[in-house]
């Protein structure tokens, strides 16, 4: 492990930029949630569930998908795909390609609208590990829901299903598909679409006008987030190589910091207390860790530590000073947050590959495997063997689970789970 010290300068306010205030106090809003952090603030989660056990709906899907769900209110929101490889059924031909912007009620998980949308033909012929082409998560303002389907475009919807806008953003498609996710800033959509052109861009929420573009976001999957340094809104994203820092209202780039990450980006950083940090790539230096703020290059000044674990996929959370990811061979990790020194590196059994972003509610970190099981481990600086929470019934499940008014919201490639108390 590498570690830089730095002398640190006093506290400067800070805190992760807050969601409307049109939405509800326990919505989970976009991607990981309220901030993009993974952490709720919600209570009265069920400590165990199963097919038979606290489990309130299980809803059958019209499509495949990666993509999470978030929670808007008394509705969920995700999206799939139909039509054209999806795993087991026939290939298809790519012209029956359709996609899917899906709302489902909270309560029961009945659909209440399924809005099927045209996509923008030649797609990839095949995507790697069935991620197909319904990968984003949505991102909702209370008003609207704001849907990424790559080089299909941005689309928004009112909450009744009516649509409003749709924009494209590039023309790009990669062997791994799509799967950042959408943001909002004041009346901004924002979109990292490095795949369709290798850029940032800024929707107007009402119209989807193009707002700024910025170029050379390249080998970034990930999801950025913003955060406020100093009384200063900036937008953060990972890419390879660096860790980027730009204004939200115009797309100018604020800051850069060399990150000596060699592979793409995909885990979303994190923010806690005026630091960042950020993971990705599969060998070498994997992680990194460094103070917002700045100008230029602040590679030497903010830059805290860098790491040899990490992770490709999953993003990390950050809780109580330590930080805390489950990489893709099955290994817990944690580590103290300042230093970047481990504490543990567990490996868990039936982990069976973790791709979805773990959740933390209530003091404990919920892990989803592809396979429907919910590790759970305390959210503490000593390892403990997990409880295991099943949804097996021979679907996979990539997505991040959503936490809501003390429900666990689920999706796979086939169904959609609502978790709760009963």
């Amino acid at each position: 492990m590498l570690r830089k010290k730095i002398v640190l300068t006093a506290p400067r306010e800070y805190h992760v930029t807050q969601r409307s205030s049109q939405m509800e106090t326990d919505d989970w809003p976009q991607f990981r949630g309220p901030g993009g952090q993974g952490i709720s603030p919600g209570k009265g989660l069920p400590p165990t569930w199963s097919s038979q056990e606290n489990l309130l709906w299980k809803t059958p899907l019209p499509g495949a998908g990666s993509s999470s769900p978030i929670v808007v209110g008394s509705r969920v929101f995700l999206t799939c795909y139909s039509g054209y490889n999806v795993a087991g059924n026939r290939a298809g031909a790519m012209e029956q390609l359709a996609l899917h912007l899906l709302c489902l009620s909270r309560k029961s998980g009945a659909i209440l609208w399924n809005k099927k949308l045209a996509p923008t033909l030649p797609e990839q012929v095949s995507v790697r590990d069935n991620h197909g082409y319904a990968s984003s998560t949505p991102a909702s303002d209370g008003e609207r829901v704001y849907a990424f389907f790559g080089k299909s475009g941005v689309v928004a919807f009112d909450l009744e299903g009516r649509q409003l806008w749709r924009t494209g953003v590039g023309s790009g498609r990669s062997d791994f598909g799509t799967g950042a996710s959408p943001i909002l800033y004041g009346d901004s959509v924002i979109v990292n679409a490095s795949v369709e052109s290798e850029s940032l861009v800024a929707l107007d929420k009402k119209t989807g006008k193009e707002k700024w573009r910025t170029l050379g976001i390249r080998e970034a999957y990930n999801t950025p987030i913003l955060v406020t340094v100093g009384g200063r809104s900036e937008l953060v994203v990972a890419m390879m190589g660096k860790v980027l820092g730009l204004d939200p209202a115009t797309g100018r780039q604020l800051w850069s910091c060399t990150n000596e990450i060699a592979w793409y980006i995909v885990p979303s950083v994190v923010a806690h207390q005026g630091t960042l940090w950020s993971l990705g790539g599969r060998s070498g230096i994997t992680a990194v860790a460094l103070r917002a703020g700045g100008s230029g290059d602040v590679t030497r000044s903010h830059r805290l530590w860098t790491s040899r674990k990490g992770c490709n996929v999953s993003s990390p959370i950050v809780h109580e000073g330590h930080l805390y990811w489950m990489n893709d061979n099955e290994i817990a990790f944690c580590a103290e947050a300042k230093s970047g020194n481990l504490v543990y590196e567990e490996r868990v059994e039936r982990a069976d590959m973790v791709w979805a972003s773990p959740v933390l509610a209530e003091g404990k970190l919920y892990y989803l495997s592809r396979r429907g099981d919910t590790l759970v481990l305390p959210a503490r600086p000593r390892f403990e063997r997990p409880a295991v929470n099943s949804l097996r019934d021979g679907s996979v499940f990539n997505a991040s689970p959503a936490v809501a008014g003390g429900q666990l919201f689920i999706r796979s490639d086939l169904f959609a789970y609502g978790v709760g108390r009963r």
